[in-house]
């Protein structure tokens, strides 16, 4: 009776486990479009033979629960790779905004900076047209005229770009509220993770953490550290601690000359954000390299024309009988910084303008030629006007260029590594489909054998009576 025993309990050892290992492979179709879910697989394990008159039989399986199919390594590779492809991809977004102000003619459609290098030619341009007749006031009008929009498109453009620049800034501090969240979130699930899977896969709870790490990975660059019991450590790429298993700590900011730094603790991370990668790291190279930079060469241009300008102007002799002291044309900058932004035409009368040489007649041209010379001369760092902006634009331009195919890249990439992740982690339905057939023909296997157990039985507790195992 013992042997009848065993194969009883063999029997329904054999159909739990078909049926705990069914009810996985439902949960995965159940679950075969929620984002982020990881199929499972069965696991098996042995039981322990059982021995009968000293020969030993195997006692069939036990279903133990289901495992994860993952790949760490391939996570946090996808993981890196994303955090790459959103430093460039914020950044690209917001070079593409700083680049339309200096597109040929952008003034006439969204853009207040005109186009400078069409405005530095018109303007050097009325010099020439004033030498032809150096007494006439429409052309004197036109001198004025042309300056006052160069200087307007010039001092737009800066404006432009410190209102971005600003723009970038209130971006980047709405994020620290994200990363807490997120790091909130991810210390919790250590916590439930090393209490309830210590040393196996979490399933749900593991899906939910690796979803977070990459939405924190896509805001800021970060690294991770598998610590003791399934937990996980997360700092930033120059090793400042965001979690420390079921402990987070909190990414503050603070204004520091009135641009927002941001703090773990008391401690400054702003640079070491800017080149970690993630949107913050884009929005910060934005927001303290490309604007700054292209302000300076703002500035250099409109410092260089002013002062170039105004002292040609006041070197000779305009109509109200001026020698040497006619003024200035441009408002003349203090130094080089801000210098784009605040020039301005104050020159309001175009009798001041200095066509002659110095102590010369009203009717020369001298010093009109001189300031005409001056938009092909190397004023402006060792170059002319025309050709510093223009150097200037296609610098800016190959800075686009560059960064746009280090996204394109980063972002094919990344769709390679979540292909792979899929093919490896995804749910395919063709082999759910072949795995459920495969339990199916073993759970009813199982229940046949059962019922000629069963029927054996019958015929051994009705001795002579024939008993037909169908």
């Amino acid at each position: 009776m013992a042997t009848i025993n065993a194969a009883f309990s063999l029997i329904s050892q054999a159909l739990d486990a078909d049926q705990s290992g069914l009810s996985i492979i439902a949960n995965n179709v159940a679950n075969a479009s929620t984002p982020g879910y990881t199929a499972e697989q069965p696991n098996w394990q042995e039981n322990s033979p059982v021995e009968i008159n000293g020969v030993a039989y195997g006692a069939g399986v036990t279903e133990t629960g289901p495992t994860s199919i993952r790949d760490r390594v391939l996570e946090e590779r996808l993981d890196q790779q994303q955090q790459s492809a959103a430093a460039s991809g914020s950044r690209l977004t917001a070079l593409n905004t700083v680049q339309a102000l200096f597109t040929p003619d952008s003034g006439s459609a969204s853009s207040a900076a005109g186009d400078i290098g069409n405005d530095i030619t018109n303007f050097f341009d009325s010099f020439s047209s004033l030498e032809a007749n150096p007494t006439d006031n429409a052309l004197r009008q036109q001198v004025l005229s042309s300056a006052t929009t160069l200087a307007g498109d010039i001092s737009n453009a800066a404006a432009s770009l410190n209102a971005q620049q600003a723009a970038l800034d209130q971006e980047a501090s709405a994020v620290p509220s994200q990363v807490n969240a997120l790091t909130g979130a991810l210390a919790q699930l250590n916590r439930q993770i090393q209490s309830t899977s210590p040393n196996a896969d979490a399933g749900t709870l593991e899906d939910q953490r690796q979803q977070d790490l990459s939405q924190l990975g896509q805001l800021i660059g970060i690294n991770q550290i598998t610590t003791e019991n399934n937990g996980l450590s997360i700092t930033t790429t120059s090793g400042q601690l965001l979690v420390s298993e079921g402990s987070s700590f909190p990414l503050t900011t603070g204004s520091v000359n009135g641009v927002t730094h941001f703090f773990i603790g008391t401690t400054d991370v702003t640079a070491q954000l800017a080149e970690g990668g993630g949107q913050v790291g884009g929005y910060l190279t934005a927001r303290d390299q490309d604007i700054p930079g292209a302000l300076a060469s703002l500035d250099q241009l409109a410092n260089s024309i002013s002062t170039e300008v105004n002292t040609q102007n006041n070197a000779g002799t305009d109509l109200a009988g001026d020698n040497g002291n006619a003024g200035d044309i441009f408002s003349q900058p203090a130094q080089v910084q801000g210098s784009a932004i605040s020039m301005s035409v104050v020159m309001t009368d175009p009798r001041h303008i200095a066509a002659a040489g110095l102590g010369q007649g009203t009717g020369d041209n001298t010093n009109a030629t001189a300031m005409a010379n001056l938009g092909g001369q190397g004023i402006v760092s060792g170059q002319s006007p025309t050709d510093y902006f223009s150097n200037f634009v296609s610098t800016l331009g190959s800075t686009v260029s560059n960064v746009q195919t280090e996204n394109t890249a980063q972002n094919a990439s990344v769709t390679q590594l979540q292909t792979q992740n899929d093919s490896l982690s995804g749910v395919n339905l063709d082999d759910e489909a072949s795995a459920v057939t495969t339990l199916e023909r073993s759970y009813q296997a199982a229940s046949q054998v059962f019922t000629m157990v069963n029927t054996i039985i019958a015929s051994a507790l009705n001795l002579g009576e024939q008993t037909t195992v169908s």
